[in-house]
């Protein structure tokens, strides 16, 4: 399997994403969005940064589950029910990405939504991942 991250210098500098993500391999995984919920599907976290490192960790979660690693994620939507917030914690989300996650990202998007399934969610992840 490759994975090639593509960044073009006419487009504006990524940062803690990559513009395009070219991807070859045998198995494509779909990861449901996950939420900060715990093992009894209660959300935990009262901010968005400690419900972002939960979400995320549900969803790397479910990735080694099916056999893949952070590095194999090829495209990640984040939903969150605050962007102006989101925006606000940029720096530490990245810092909980790296720690969890590593550097090599895939193509992402922020999207605002009015509410998550769970009403007391802040955030939500879904994505995909090309594993070989």
């Amino acid at each position: 399997m490759t994975i090639e991250r593509v960044n073009p210098p006419g487009l504006s500098p990524p940062a803690g994403f990559s513009h395009a993500v070219v991807c070859s391999g045998t198995r494509v995984v779909f990861l449901a969005g996950q939420t900060a919920l715990d093992g009894d599907g209660k959300v935990v976290g009262d901010t968005l940064p400690e419900q972002f490192q939960r979400a995320l960790t549900n969803l790397l979660t479910a990735l080694h589950a099916a056999g893949g690693t952070p590095a194999d994620l090829a495209r990640v939507t984040v939903y969150a029910t605050d962007v102006a917030a989101y925006r606000t914690h940029a720096r530490e989300l990245g810092r909980i990405w790296q720690q969890l996650a590593g550097r090599d990202y895939p193509a992402m998007a922020v999207v605002e939504v009015v509410r998550l399934w769970d009403e007391q969610a802040l955030v939500e992840l879904d994505g995909f991942a090309v594993l070989p």
